[in-house]
């Protein structure tokens, strides 16, 4: 298996609503407010309404529940989703909370497993494709990945 970049996307997040400690853990709920995806094959930018409603555990890690859909320069809509763990480190946390200063890829543990789907026929291959992702976060906050295609 080749793990072959595939496209680069962006999501700018407004502050988290917090729904609370509970069973789980710490349950956020942050929208995303903007954002872009960059490659060759696939580039536009983020609609409205999507969100990642995050679980922080007792261990130190955020279990990501991603839901988000974008518009590609072409017109078609993409809707993507992922789950995925994110080490809370001192340096992702700060960021997380608005600080001046963000992680970088490979700082932290920041893997996720995005699922494209589109109807649209320029883009059924996305609906066959299995994606891997490593995130970093900037200041903003804007969680940035790069997403790798899982070729054979």
């Amino acid at each position: 298996m080749d793990l072959v970049p595939e496209f680069s996307y962006t999501a700018e997040l407004a502050a988290p609503q917090i729904v609370g400690p509970g069973p789980y853990g710490l349950r956020q709920v942050l929208p995303v407010t903007g954002g872009a995806v960059t490659g060759d094959r696939l580039s536009g930018h983020a609609a409205i309404g999507g969100g990642d409603w995050l679980l922080a555990g007792d261990d130190g890690f955020g279990r990501l529940d991603v839901r988000a859909q974008f518009v590609t320069d072409d017109d078609a809509v993409i809707y993507m989703s992922y789950q995925g763990l994110v080490e809370a480190t001192e340096a992702a946390q700060a960021a997380l909370a608005g600080g001046e200063s963000g992680t970088d890829f490979g700082d932290h543990y920041f893997v996720t497993t995005p699922r494209l789907e589109s109807g649209d026929p320029r883009y059924a291959w996305v609906n066959q494709t299995i994606f891997v992702g490593q995130g970093r976060i900037t200041p903003g906050p804007v969680v940035e990945f790069q997403v790798f295609r899982v070729a054979a």
